[in-house]
């Protein structure tokens, strides 16, 4: 796999690149940037004539990753051209969030055919339920990594844009499969959030909105936990998510708040929250939150990846995250270009939730408040 970077900072038009793209026989393209840029005017025709051999499929974000840091209102653009493994493109569009397990199980189906290594999915970040999207797939194809990402924009929570070949739409998911035995396709993720307070059981959730703690109000016991930032709900409540314990104590997934419902009293979160399932409340520091960055990219490592072949990894993190580094927050795209390599590309976004499969590559699942990395790869001949 060969691959070439271009980046547009905020003040540069797409029509400022050269007429000739650094690789115009790519087959595929990944773009990231901000809302405002996704409606640059031909924004999709640009790069479609850029890149007239590729599939090119992106999304909106709250930042955009590179391996000279993370930028606002940019343009992120990563062109591959796979030599050796074969790649196929399924686009879906969302109805409604109650469909995501559906879509899933679609996607999953159009997908599975021999010698599948991978899946990468893109999805808009507000219309679905990515838990129940992740399911979806992984009940058809339960022993395939699947990596990826809710899109983002800018925090604002109010429209996520994908782009398919040269159009910009709302409300869809497009998911790339990667074939062949030369293909590698794994992931890490890992947080660096700690807990605090005492664990909570659910006594009452839907799918990804809890309504008590302990047989509490959800709402008036997770403000009273947060004190000061409760009057700035919702938005705060990206620097305070839910961790889900497991039974030996340790944290199996993330999970941030998306809204409150103060006639309800309750919380929404980006993925599902099973009743019954134990929950505590979460905090961190800069320092902590690059250090899950590293910790992630060592997850890859252990599986034994060559650093010698050229490689793109994709970060997916989450806006949460980059809320509480503020300033410091490219360290943690720096922290896994450390580890990687400097053969490895590496490109990505800040999300409305990540989808990765950790360290079990079996086992893929919704993260939020995660630094998430899909490393792909071919093998070298």
């Amino acid at each position: 796999m060969k691959f070439e970077q271009e980046h547009l900072h905020s003040k540069m038009a797409l029509g400022k690149l050269p007429k000739q793209s650094p690789m115009p026989d790519a087959n595929w393209v990944l773009v990231f940037g901000s809302i405002k840029r996704f409606n640059d005017r031909n924004f999709g025709k640009i790069l479609k004539k850029r890149y007239p051999q590729a599939r090119i499929i992106g999304c909106t974000t709250s930042g955009e990753i590179t391996d000279e840091g993370v930028y606002d209102d940019s343009i992120h653009i990563t062109a591959m051209k796979w030599e050796r493994s074969t790649l196929k493109f399924v686009v879906k569009s969302i109805n409604s969030m109650e469909q995501s397990h559906n879509l899933g199980n679609q996607i999953a189906k159009e997908l599975e055919q021999d010698e599948l290594q991978g899946v990468f999915i893109l999805s808009d970040g507000l219309n679905v339920n990515g838990s129940e999207l992740v399911e979806g797939i992984q009940e058809i194809l339960p022993h395939t990594p699947i990596t990826g990402g809710l899109a983002s924009d800018d925090a604002q929570f109010t429209k996520t844009l994908l782009l398919n070949q040269d159009k910009v739409s709302e409300r869809l998911v497009i998911a790339v499969g990667i074939y062949g035995k030369d293909a590698v396709v794994t992931s890490g993720a890992l947080g660096g959030w700690q807990p605090y307070g005492p664990p909570r059981k659910i006594t009452r959730s839907n799918k990804n909105i809890v309504f008590e703690l302990d047989n509490k109000p959800a709402l008036p016991l997770y403000k009273m936990y947060i004190g000061y930032y409760a009057n700035q709900l919702p938005a705060s409540g990206l620097n305070f998510p839910f961790a889900v314990i497991s039974e030996d104590k340790n944290i199996t997934v993330i999970r941030t708040l998306l809204a409150i419902n103060e006639a309800e009293n309750s919380l929404t979160f980006a993925g599902n929250i099973a009743e019954g399932a134990t929950v505590r409340l979460l905090k961190s520091n800069h320092q902590n939150l690059i250090n899950g960055a590293s910790d992630a990219a060592r997850q890859i490592l252990d599986k034994g990846v060559n650093l010698n072949e050229k490689s793109i990894a994709i970060c997916v993190s989450c806006v949460g995250r980059k809320l509480v580094m503020e300033d410091q927050v490219s360290e943690e795209a720096f922290a896994v270009h450390r580890i990687l390599g400097m053969q490895t590309g590496i490109t990505g976004f800040y999300s409305n939730g990540e989808i990765c499969s950790g360290e079990d590559d079996s086992h893929s699942q919704l993260h939020n408040q995660t630094m998430t990395i899909a490393y792909l790869s071919e093998r070298m001949t």
